[in-house]
């Protein structure tokens, strides 16, 4: 069983609503299934300080991010930067992120989006910190900015990849770590991707449930609640390396390996 092998959970959105109410009983659950550290993913200004905070009442075991998701790029500002720049500071900030492009619903414009992401692309080289990614529907404006900003930049997941082949050819050519989601346990809008999830080089792959979104469609039995939580890691490694056709007690070593040397924990 994965859950007797310690993983690392790259995506866990805690300060969510949706964990307002337990999310401490949700970080113990995630340890007991051997979740034993996760990193916390900031998607605005706001949220970023409230991961950083609640990281650090967690020494060892929570970590967090620093960034504005592409969502709330319209909230970006002149003092943004000013502020994430304070919070990559702290000790339990290890990423610029979350960052990127999503054209899907554009909840901010196009534009906003990408004035946003080159600022995070900018604080990221001159920091020297890791970044966490975020595309959906923006593959080539995304690819031309990160391209032109890569040779400056340290370590680069693309964060809960969800792409076609040709999108994760693009990000390996970058250089760039992939982060995979119980996306891959949908039959219905998953499945393209177990037929390359085994192209991921085994040094560049990291494993997140980006709780709590994403939750694993073939948990058995199902949740009665619709809400992902990190303690459903284990299911979603094991569904990776069937498709990887690896061991999951191998495939959680590797994971947990190269998760701990991208962010540094």
């Amino acid at each position: 069983m994965t859950a007797a092998n310690p993983l690392v959970d790259i995506g866990a959105n805690l300060t969510a609503e949706a964990f307002k109410n337990d999310v401490h009983q949700v970080i113990a659950e995630g340890h007991q299934a051997g979740v034993t550290r996760m990193i916390l993913t900031g998607s605005d200004v706001t949220d970023s300080q409230a991961a950083a905070e609640l990281a650090n009442s967690y020494p060892e075991q929570l970590w967090s991010t620093a960034g504005i998701h592409p969502h709330m790029a319209k909230s970006f500002d002149e003092n943004s930067v000013a502020t994430l720049r304070q919070l990559l500071a702290l000790p339990q900030v290890v990423a610029v992120g979350e960052t990127g492009l999503d054209y899907n619903r554009n909840f901010s414009e196009p534009a906003q989006q990408r004035a946003s992401f080159e600022a995070h692309l900018q604080l990221a080289a001159e920091t020297g910190m890791p970044m966490f990614l975020h595309q959906r529907d923006a593959h080539a404006d995304f690819m031309a900015l990160l391209s032109a900003h890569r040779p400056k930049l340290q370590q680069v997941v693309a964060h809960c990849f969800t792409g076609e082949e040709n999108e994760l050819d693009d990000y390996l050519a970058l250089d760039c770590h992939i982060g995979i989601t119980g996306w891959i346990c949908d039959e219905r809008r998953g499945h393209h991707l177990r037929d390359f999830v085994a192209k991921i080089p085994a040094d560049r792959l990291m494993i997140e449930t980006d709780a709590p979104y994403l939750l694993p469609r073939d948990l058995k039995p199902k949740p009665k609640s619709r809400r992902n939580e990190p303690k459903y890691l284990p299911h979603i490694c094991d569904v990776i390396a069937e498709f990887r056709t690896e061991s999951a007690t191998e495939l959680a070593a590797l994971t947990t390996d190269t998760a701990t040397k991208f962010f540094q924990l």
